[in-house]
């Protein structure tokens, strides 16, 4: 039986009403985004058709999902709200803080002993507000959330980019920071700008080599890192139908990596299998009775360019093997001879060194299946891998499942390492060097769905390349980055040529899904008597003192560092040993911006104070000018905060007072979590007057005092020889948020009205 198969009951028994009438008020077919985003409208019944782009909306998500590195701040956050228990089903997920060294079990343990002050104060949190709790070792949260809670038609959001990887269940499921978690969880509206719609439609079949994991990665090729910005993308087609529920999952969840609000597939064949198999026959027998409102109106999918605002169609059956990279997510090259010209001609190490498969993207039973049957092909053909092997179930019933029938056993053989079900190296706790920063240049491939520099063994030299886990398994046989297992041969042990054929697997296991502990542990019915205990001598733990409204008058601001190119939220505010510290505010803003690039001398952590002229780094700069009352701003290129919805990337500037990020353009989750956090999230008019801005600048705000919804702020740049610019800059914070702004941050505002 599912969990919460009340509240699942509750909202498909408001679904034929809602859509019916949202069909009337819009006066045309439904896409499914729309169906869900009108079923699930704060006020109840639609009342009006929203603009897509346009309008602020408040919407009811069914539930919030947290990872144990973002969990810490957002219930740091929900601790101040003055609520008794969470107004929504809530789940925290121990997954992040697991650093993938030896293997599984020395792994765990490990992490129990570092981390178990983490872990304890989530759990303890958890049990006093209701919240349901997974404890390390359980699984990745995406994967354990698509076992467990995703249903067809839901809303839910959660405080991890890759929250998306629901909409292979049918769901609009989206990645926000901890602050809106907050608001979800104390039983306030949730506000989204109305998404603009993006169809992809897909057409013919995968075979062979090709897998979902290719579907997304040439659609990243296609719109590129921020071509998703503001929008759902909807698949449908034959293509789509004709995919495994997990399948779909993993081309959700890369939807990150475009900047879409969220991907999503309409209900069907593999999704009733998929709650079946998973134990959840009561979620699919509610599905059915509603089927027709849990996908588009059959006009939107004949006509799609009539419904949505961009239609992009790939015919599977053409679609070829690709690997994704280095250094960006939306590089497309095809396996095979094309890899050997651009490795070549950019210096891209073509010897791989490790082939990684896991993550939340690429760890159901399916991956795990279909990436066995090549290192059995291994086996049985007298061939060993040439680079190093690491595998990472997505929970406890994929790996417990995957043992029972032999899988993991095979990888074993191939001298593989099994981590834990965990994120490991894809969020960057790896131990794979003593030093990385002084690693050498090298080349690795993965199943994971993000490949910035540093990003997995914080090496800025490693080349990450993002594949399907059945190409990763074939490259980590071959040890070369341009190895097309389609037309590609291979020597083994006797001197012989093999050929490995095409993969096989299972898109459920034969036998059913079976494990013994799952690692969930339900709260008390009543948490009053919970106490939560933190340190005040703690590293790890902080509680939150309220931050102050900026105010109207900034005057003086001091430029802290003006960011060149790509400034993704890992520039921001780092992973990997910096988990640690995601529940101190103080302590983790000692990684503030030391990725970013300082445009001036293309450095990183070196930056000039305009106190003393000297260079340092950009945390020391900063506290050196907080410790002085001198506000500052940051600078930044396009797609800023790109990444990973960490709201620490907001709370670090903000704690260390920087009180404006200009920029030319942000990803959507990093533009609300500085708004969340009263911080002023601005764009540059004329993009151009990015090259206006000077190291030893000051800036003035002429006219905050009429900050408002749509209304341009202006404001004047003196620069160190007494010429000065006058530039306008953009927002776009409506009147709520301006109150946030106004009061200091979002969370004093729910403090506010609840007092």
């Amino acid at each position: 039986m599912a969990f919460d198969i009340d509240m699942i009951k509750e909202v498909y028994g408001k679904v034929v009403e809602r859509v019916d009438a949202a069909r009337k008020i819009t006066g045309k077919p439904l896409t499914l985004a729309e169906k869900i985003l009108y079923t699930h409208l704060w006020d109840g019944n639609p009342s009006k058709a929203f603009q897509r782009g346009k309008d602020y909306v408040d919407f009811a998500p069914d539930r919030v999902a947290c990872q144990d590195a973002t969990a810490q701040m957002a219930l740091l956050q929900f601790m101040q709200a003055g609520k008794d228990k969470v107004a929504v089903p809530t789940t925290v997920h121990c997954d992040h803080l697991i650093q993938a060294k030896e293997g599984a079990s020395t792994d765990l343990q490990n992490a129990l002993n570092i981390s178990n002050e983490v872990f304890n104060f989530l759990e303890s949190v958890s049990n006093k507000y209701g919240i349901g709790f997974w404890k390390p070792g359980a699984g990745i949260i995406h994967q354990v959330v698509l076992e467990n809670y995703a249903f067809p038609g839901g809303m839910m959001i959660g405080t991890d980019s890759h929250t998306v990887n629901a909409g292979g269940l049918g769901m609009v499921a989206i990645g926000v920071g901890g602050a809106d978690a907050v608001d979800v969880m104390a039983g306030m509206p949730w506000e989204l700008k109305f998404p603009k719609l993006i169809g992809v439609k897909l057409t013919g079949k995968l075979s062979g080599w090709t897998a979902p994991k290719d579907v997304i990665l040439k659609v990243a090729e296609i719109l590129t890192v921020k071509g998703g910005t503001g929008a759902i993308v909807e698949y449908f087609g034959p293509g789509a139908t004709g995919m495994s529920c997990t399948g779909k999952g993993t081309i959700c969840n890369m939807g990150a990596e475009i900047g879409a609000t969220t991907s999503t597939f309409g209900y069907d064949d593999s999704m009733e299998r998929y709650l079946r198999a998973t134990d959840r026959a009561d979620v699919a027998d509610a599905a059915n009775e509603i089927k027709d409102y849990l996908t588009a109106d059959a006009e939107v999918y004949a006509n799609p360019e009539q419904y949505f605002d961009q239609v992009i169609e790939i015919n599977l059956s053409e679609l070829q093997p690709l690997l994704n990279g280095p250094f960006t997510p939306d590089l497309s090259t095809p396996a095979g001879p094309e890899m050997t010209e651009k490795a070549n001609a950019n210096d891209w190490p073509l010897k791989v060194e490790w082939g990684l498969i896991g993550s939340c993207t690429n760890s159901s039973y399916e991956d795990l299946s279909r990436a066995s049957s090549i290192a059995q092909q291994a086996l049985d053909k007298g061939l060993k891998t040439k680079a190093e092997f690491g595998i990472n179930p997505g929970s406890e019933q994929v790996r417990y499942t995957a043992e029972r029938d032999g899988i993991l056993g095979v990888f074993e053989k191939l001298d593989a390492t099994i981590f834990t079900n965990a994120c490991g190296p894809c969020i960057g706790q790896w131990a794979r060097y003593k030093d990385p920063k002084n690693a050498p240049k090298n080349s690795i491939v993965h199943s994971f769905n993000r490949n910035f520099a540093k990003r997995a063994d914080g090496n800025p030299n490693t080349h990450a390349f993002v594949a399907s886990p059945e190409l990763v398994a074939a490259i980590a046989i071959a040890g070369r980055l341009d190895f097309n297992p389609i037309t590609d041969t291979l020597i083994n042990e006797n001197g012989e040529e093999v050929k490995l054929d095409e993969p096989t697997g299972w898109e459920l296991p034969p036998k059913g899904f079976e494990v013994k502990e799952n690692g969930y542990l339900e709260p008390v019915a009543d948490g009053s008597g919970v106490e939560v205990v933190v340190d005040p001598n703690s590293e790890r733990l902080e509680l939150l003192t309220p931050f102050t409204p900026i105010g109207n008058e900034i005057k003086g601001a001091k430029l802290l560092i003006k960011a060149y190119g790509k400034c993704t939220t890992d520039h921001i505010s780092m992973a990997g040993p910096w988990l640690r510290y995601r529940g101190h505010l103080d302590n983790i803003s000692n990684n503030c911006l030391i990725g970013a690039v300082n445009a001036y001398n293309k450095q990183t952590n070196f930056v000039k104070s305009q106190i003393n002229g000297e260079y340092d780094a950009v945390p020391a700069t900063q506290r050196a000018y907080k410790a002085a009352g001198i506000p500052t701003v940051v600078v930044g290129d396009h797609n800023y905060g790109e990444g990973s919805s960490r709201e620490h990337a907001a709370m670090e500037p903000r704690h260390l007072g920087v009180v404006a990020v200009i920029v030319k353009s942000f990803a959507r989750i990093h533009e609300t979590n500085l708004k969340k956090q009263g911080m002023l999230g601005l764009t540059f008019d004329n993009e151009s007057d990015y090259d206006l801005i000077q190291e030893d600048d000051t800036f003035n705000f002429l006219d905050l005092n009429e900050f408002a919804p749509d209304k341009q702020l202006t404001i004047e740049v003196a620069h160190a020889d007494g010429s000065k610019d006058e530039i306008k800059v953009n927002h776009t914070y409506n009147q709520s948020q301006i109150e946030w702004y106004n009061e200091g941050s979002a969370l004093n505002l729910i403090k506010k009205q609840n007092a």
